[in-house]
């Protein structure tokens, strides 16, 4: 694809139903970082501990605190079932996810109108409600997969749909699926995402290549480290690296991944590669510490190099 067509800023610079949020790679800090608000009792990092409204606003205003340009929403776990995760996350019905979600967004918009809301859900009736309750997007860990209709409400209400790659049903994500080449094979998937989007009339799309979802452990590290493969596409990218299981078996062993609680610096430093390979958006648990390494990362890659350096 042409740099030109690549770079438009159409599709670099979102519109978040009035509210715009510049995507273009070479961001004064970075990338934006999207602060993860789970309000569900099984996530496998921060599960149960937002459940009530109270808890949810004051996370939500510490997030904001400290940097975050988004705040993300769910009230489903997409935590995969499997050796690491055991049974994984249960299947929540329409209306429990309502019940969840709703409150929480419709007081985020009343208390924080500055903030931009998304919404973290695959269901087009729990969107629409929720874009109606004051949400400004939509993450999608589907992809469109299972509901295209999804799009549909994107276009309605034009809100950006952010596109995920994954396998399987959440919750029930494959731990091994054989890619030829695992770049390719996203690159294709998430192009005919975008296709099906733009079919059903959204005008904005966010990539997010899935780290986690149905993949090795090398194959999320290359999916990072050839981040710019898809930004070729044409639209903004978008990572959710935040302390994934993946990290710990980096950091660990495949049998004896270090926790969760372990996974800080590992993630932050995934996140500076994917953000190096054109990411402008960042989905994160710790947005603080995202916050301010992605600022000294810009700040340092703002400077000249020295003539002795580009000698050498």
């Amino acid at each position: 694809m042409e740099q030109s067509q690549a770079f438009a800023p159409e599709r670099f610079v979102l519109n978040c139903r009035g509210r715009v949020l510049d995507c273009r790679p070479g961001l004064p800090n970075g990338a934006h970082v999207m602060g993860i608000l789970n309000v569900t009792p099984d996530s496998f990092w921060d599960g149960g501990r937002y459940q009530t409204l109270d808890a949810a606003l004051r996370r939500a205003e510490v997030m904001l605190a400290e940097g975050a340009a988004i705040i993300d929403v769910g009230g489903e776990s997409t935590r995969p079932r499997g050796r690491i995760y055991g049974q994984g996350a249960a299947p929540v019905s329409v209306d429990e996810e309502r019940r969840r979600v709703l409150p929480v967004i419709e007081a985020l918009a009343q208390r924080f109108p500055e903030a931009l809301i998304s919404v973290d859900t695959y269901k087009p009736q729990v969107a629409q409600e929720a874009l109606e309750a004051g949400a400004h997007l939509i993450n999608d860990q589907t992809g469109l997969r299972l509901y295209p209709e999804m799009a549909e409400v994107a276009a309605r209400y034009g809100a950006p749909l952010i596109l995920m790659h994954a396998i399987g049903r959440p919750g029930e994500m494959p731990h091994e699926v054989t890619y030829a080449d695992v770049v390719a094979d996203v690159r294709a998937s998430l192009a005919e995402s975008v296709a099906r989007a733009r079919a059903r009339g959204v005008a904005q799309v966010v990539l997010d290549p899935g780290f986690g979802f149905g993949k090795t452990v090398a194959e999320n590290l290359r999916l990072v480290n050839n981040l710019d493969a898809l930004l070729a596409l044409g639209y903004p990218v978008m990572v959710g690296i935040s302390r994934k299981s993946t990290i710990g078996q980096v950091l660990g062993s495949l049998e004896h991944p270090v926790p969760p609680a372990e996974r800080l610096y590992g993630t932050l430093g995934v996140t500076a590669v994917a953000v190096l390979r054109g990411a402008t958006l960042v989905r994160a648990h710790d947005v603080r510490p995202t916050v301010e390494m992605l600022r000294l990362l810009a700040a340092t890659l703002a400077q000249p190099r020295s003539t002795f350096a580009t000698a050498t």
